[in-house]
């Protein structure tokens, strides 16, 4: 059986890499926006789901990109990223929102009703990440090596179905409970679920192309063969 095309696998070496930063850039961007946009529920014909919905499944492409092509290691350090910057943006809008405002700004009460909640979002999405997007990386990873590279598409679906439901079930608990009804939240959790995946799997002829493109551009297809998979 030949084994897929691959390019030299740098265990130890530093390199610098083309379009790494470019991805982690807009990573970062996709899970702040997520996070913000959370704070609406929104009504799509039989299913309901938090804004945040709408565009959170890409980073989970990101993150079966980054994994696939650099490797468990580097995708660590992009998810940390994300979860800094998003503690930071949390931090900001908590002191802007303590702080008082100039008496002709009449919106204080609309900035606390929208931007107050962020705080909980972001607790949520940073544990529900945390768990999921780890869950995510470590299966497709250990994957890749048990299928010598082939088969990509059983890899991040299999990657995703497992690491979408703990996030979505612990994002939507921490998030929601005690503030929608019970049944609403099921419905958020199921919702939420299937339309992730669902994106996962329209997505996947550009997770294909775009994963075959950074391995010809980087030179690069890590296989995490002796990795260290303790997320800190």
């Amino acid at each position: 059986m030949n084994r897929p095309q691959t390019y030299p696998v740098h265990q130890n070496a530093v390199r610098a890499f083309q379009h790494l930063d470019t991805i982690t850039a807009l990573f970062v961007a996709v899970l702040l926006i997520s996070n913000v946009a959370s704070t609406k529920i929104l009504v799509a014909g039989p299913f309901t789901f938090d804004g945040g919905t709408l565009l959170f499944p890409i980073s989970y492409i990101f993150g079966d990109i980054l994994t696939e092509v650099y490797g468990y290691r580097r995708s660590r350090k992009v998810i940390w990223l994300g979860f800094i910057s998003a503690i930071l943006m949390s931090f900001t809008f908590i002191l802007v929102g303590a702080l008082p405002p100039a008496p002709e700004w009449q919106y204080q009460s609309a900035y606390d009703q929208i931007l107050g909640f962020t705080p909980r979002i972001v607790t949520a999405s940073l544990i529900a990440y945390f768990a999921g997007e780890f869950s995510n990386s470590f299966i497709l990873a250990k994957l890749k090596v048990l299928t010598h590279g082939k088969y990509l598409w059983i890899r991040t679906m299999s990657s995703t179905l497992v690491g979408q439901l703990i996030d979505t079930a612990i994002f939507s608990a921490i998030a929601f409970a005690n503030v929608v009804p019970t049944q609403l939240l099921v419905m958020l959790i199921l919702s939420n679920y299937i339309f992730k995946c669902g994106v996962e799997l329209v997505f996947m002829p550009v997770t294909y192309a775009l994963t075959r493109w950074l391995k010809q551009q980087e030179q690069e297809d890590y296989f995490d063969v002796d990795t260290n998979f303790n997320p800190f």
